[in-house]
């Protein structure tokens, strides 16, 4: 073999082996991509079924999709699926059934985008769910969600009660309750977001979750204050984080069961932390 044949050999190897190298490359940097999504693709829905609030304990704090003023008789204990479609009737022309919960996301819990940015509205065909409501007790007290079967005190009640996120759907559709997050607003107060199952935090939004154990009222549960007889306005928004693990393509056509306890702790009472 001729030097220059076989320069002319060993180029071409040279060639092949660049054209190889950059192959794998694109293959290993699509594979990052595929590694890292989770928001849906196709086909997306998930239906809220059910959601309910419920006052837990004591005839101290009160609900009402209306603002009463200090009339305190006028709120109740429940909010019921029939008082939140008469609200979406009224103000978006719209009901429970008709909602579809498609992914979003939020770094405040109170401006919504979808995957690429453009903003989102509440309570549309493929968005999140959001309505206000008002709370009112009869003496100062600080506001928490609470668990299945606990008192003011955290003590267990025995009772089939308390805060609950669930679905009918088979898995791995049922993992929809690992990628919902449900917040709270009031004008003068931080949003506390809840987070059923709480897994590592994906978004700048803090969340928290209700305890395995014995139930503890502390600042990482609390989500408002009440002054006696003072209605407060909150905005609760309920949404499929798009950024979260479970969010992908599995969970498409479940559907969710959102049941919000609430108990009212009176000032002192609260456990430290």
């Amino acid at each position: 073999m001729s030097l220059k044949e076989y320069f002319k050999k060993n180029r071409k190897r040279l060639k092949r082996r660049k054209r190889t190298i950059v192959a794998l490359s694109v293959l290993a940097v699509l594979g990052l991509a595929t590694a890292t999504y989770a928001w849906f693709t196709v086909n997306t829905f998930v239906g809220v079924q059910d959601f309910e609030l419920e006052i837990s304990t004591g005839d101290d704090l009160r609900v009402s999709m209306d603002n009463h003023g200090s009339d305190i008789n006028q709120y109740t204990h429940t909010i019921t699926n029939e008082m939140l479609n008469s609200y979406l009737r009224k103000n978006y022309n719209t009901s429970l059934k008709d909602i579809i919960l498609d992914p979003v996301t939020t770094s405040n819990g109170k401006d919504f985008t979808y995957q690429k940015g453009e903003k989102v509205s509440p309570n549309k065909d493929e968005s999140y769910f959001e309505f206000d409501c008002y709370f009112i007790a009869t003496r100062n007290m600080h506001v928490h969600l609470t668990k299945e079967g606990a008192d003011e005190d955290g003590k267990a009640t025995g009772k089939n009660d308390g805060t609950s996120v669930t679905t009918s759907s088979p898995a791995p559709q049922s993992d929809v309750v690992k990628a919902c997050r449900i917040d709270f607003n009031s004008a003068d107060e931080s949003v506390k977001t809840y987070e059923p199952n709480k897994g590592t935090k994906v978004t700048a939004l803090n969340t928290f979750d209700l305890p395995s154990g014995s139930m503890n009222y502390g600042n990482d549960n609390q989500l408002f204050t009440l002054q006696k007889l003072t209605p407060k306005k909150v905005t609760m928004r309920l949404w499929l984080e798009g950024e979260d693990p479970e969010c992908d393509n599995d969970i498409q056509r479940a559907n969710l069961t959102v049941k919000l306890s609430f108990v009212g702790i009176r000032e002192g009472k609260q456990s430290p932390g």
